[in-house]
């Protein structure tokens, strides 16, 4: 895969949920199963880094290493605009015009979307919930921003997504009242940073995850009324860290 090919399939991605089955086209792949993330890699010859990366995502975050990491600067307007089940998540896409600057690199958010349980871990623990913020820059390189969620207090501001949550696969649902991505952060942005991949099919590789330490809540039931409608974990297993650094 060429330079151009891979930034087509890295935006791609981030406009169909991170590599999601329809992005690309070819093979159809599931959570468990003959389709499972264990099958992935064969699934289909795009799919190949899902068996053969070494840079993979999600991971266990452990044996981190001190480091000076650059303060993150926000720039977040409340501009969630739409909710959509694409069958492997709920995704609440974008407007344009909110971003991240990370040593004064700027990356646009695209969309968030959700996994339970959680697919990073946190020196072994997993989390009931995550969201995953996708961001942009203009060469279609990626940054995503994960947030935990644990079980507590209901989420004023997940809220507004979930009360339009699309039940089906394939349907979408324009938010009455725009979600504010920020607002689903935790107070404190210290994080976790490492190079990893999609955690989805094609499993592309060169993304920057930023891992934020501080978990926010979301009630049971928020909990629970996510986890009904996707009928089935859609998390990734862990993957190995091979000899990359996790930076804290």
């Amino acid at each position: 895969m060429n330079k151009q090919q891979l930034k087509s399939v890295m935006i791609s991605a981030v406009l169909g949920f991170s590599g999601s089955v329809l992005a690309q086209g070819n093979g159809h792949w599931d959570y468990s199963g003959h389709q499972g993330p264990e099958h992935w890699g064969e699934l289909a010859p795009e799919f190949s880094l899902c068996a053969s990366g070494k840079n993979q995502s999600p991971i266990n975050i452990a044996g981190t290493t001190k480091g000076e990491l650059p303060t993150l600067a926000l720039s977040y307007k409340a501009a969630g605009s739409e909710v959509i089940n694409n069958g492997h998540t709920i995704q609440v896409n974008y407007q344009p015009g909110s971003s991240i600057s990370l040593a004064g690199h700027s990356f646009e958010l695209k969309q968030f979307h959700f996994h339970s349980p959680s697919e990073n871990t946190l020196k072994g623990k997993s989390f009931p919930l995550e969201a995953h913020f996708v961001h942009a820059d203009e060469d279609g390189h990626l940054a995503v921003v994960a947030v935990m969620f644990e079980q507590g207090d209901e989420n004023q501001e997940l809220a507004k997504a979930w009360a339009q949550m699309p039940k089906h696969a394939g349907e979408q649902a324009a938010l009455l009242d725009p979600v504010d991505g920020l607002a689903l952060w935790p107070k404190s942005h210290e994080y976790y940073r490492f190079n990893g991949s999609l955690t989805t099919p094609p499993c592309s590789e060169g993304v920057t995850w930023l891992v934020l330490k501080k978990p926010v809540s979301a009630s049971e039931q928020q909990i629970r009324d996510f986890t009904a409608v996707m009928k089935h974990p859609n998390n990734r297993p862990v993957q190995a860290v091979n000899a990359r650094v996790i930076v804290e």
